[in-house]
C-alpha cells in the first residue's frame, strides 16, 4: 500500500482490496452512502462535546483517532464517486468555482 500517492492510485488499490474480498457486490451507491455516514457520525464523536479550543489541541492518542476515521470517511467517498463515475478532483474543482460565484470576494 506504500505506494499511493494519487487519488488515482488510491481508486486502483481499493477496488483491488474490495475485488479479492468479493465485495462489489454490497458496494452500491446506497451501501456507501450509509457507510460513509456512519464512519462521519463516528469522525463527529471525536468532537461532540469539546469546545472551539479542545478540537484545536488534540492529543496524541486522540488526532491517531480522528486520523482514522477520516481515513475511514475518505476512503468510502473515493468508493462511491468511483461507482457513480464521478471525478472527484474534477467535481471539486466545478464547486470551488460555483462557490467563488456565490460568495464572491466583498
Amino acid at each position: 500500500m506504500a505506494d499511493i500517492e494519487t487519488l488515482t492510485d488510491l481508486r486502483e488499490a481499493l477496488r483491488h482490496f474490495s475485488a479479492v474480498r468479493d465485495w462489489p457486490q454490497y458496494h452500491t451507491p446506497k451501501n456507501l452512502v450509509m457507510a460513509l455516514i456512519v464512519e462521519a457520525a463516528e469522525l463527529v464523536e471525536h468532537f461532540q462535546w469539546a469546545t472551539a479550543e479542545e478540537s484545536l489541541a488534540l492529543t496524541p492518542e486522540k488526532l491517531a483517532q480522528v486520523r482514522d476515521e477520516v481515513a475511514d470517511t475518505f476512503i468510502y467517498l473515493v468508493e462511491l464517486a468511483d461507482v457513480l463515475g464521478i471525478d472527484l478532483i474534477a467535481a471539486a474543482r466545478d464547486k470551488m468555482v460555483k462557490n467563488a460565484r456565490k460568495y464572491p470576494v466583498p
